[in-house]
């Protein structure tokens, strides 16, 4: 039987286009929870709200009025699945409970090995990496150049909005 493909998703922004793939077999968890907000059109339109050039872009739960959209539940962790917070990689954010991942994302735009999986201890737990950007790095890079400023209590929000148009499944 033919290993089955990592399904692999084309984020379009208004900076273009990047395309990742996600690793169901390695966080079937995080990739399932992912995939469902996007058939839904969850991130249509939402923005990467944190910039931060030398570490990440984070987005996928607010809005270009920096309103958050309602999620779904919070899931598990799957961090200590082995995968590391490289540069390139697609993780889940949270907050500081291990387990309170919903909608927002964050791609690593240089290596980062204090976001991996170092123990059990909440503050060691880390992020959980499910996908990587196959192509469109140039994109990841052009947004994270972005002039950010602080708006609505949030800091490294970019100045001009950097919207996700769509995110779908491609074949």
């Amino acid at each position: 039987m033919a290993e089955e493909k990592n399904p692999r998703v084309l984020m379009e922004t208004s900076m273009g286009n990047v395309t990742i793939e996600l690793y169901k077999d390695k966080a079937p968890i995080t990739v399932r929870n992912f995939l469902s907000y996007v058939k839904e059109g969850f991130y249509d339109g939402l923005v990467f709200h944190r910039v931060i050039r030398d570490f990440m872009i984070q987005g996928g739960g607010m809005d270009a009025s920096m309103q958050p959209k309602k999620t779904k539940f919070a899931i598990k962790n799957e961090a200590a699945n082995g995968l590391s917070n490289t540069r390139g990689t697609v993780a889940m954010a949270r907050t500081a409970v291990v387990d309170s991942a919903t909608s927002q994302f964050f791609i690593n735009v240089v290596d980062n090995p204090s976001l991996d999986y170092r123990g059990k201890k909440p503050e060691l737990f880390g992020y959980a990496v499910f996908g990587k950007v196959v192509e469109g790095m140039e994109t990841v890079d052009a947004i994270r150049q972005v002039k950010t400023g602080s708006r609505m209590g949030h800091s490294d929000v970019p100045v001009e909005p950097v919207v996700i148009n769509t995110i779908r499944i491609i074949e």
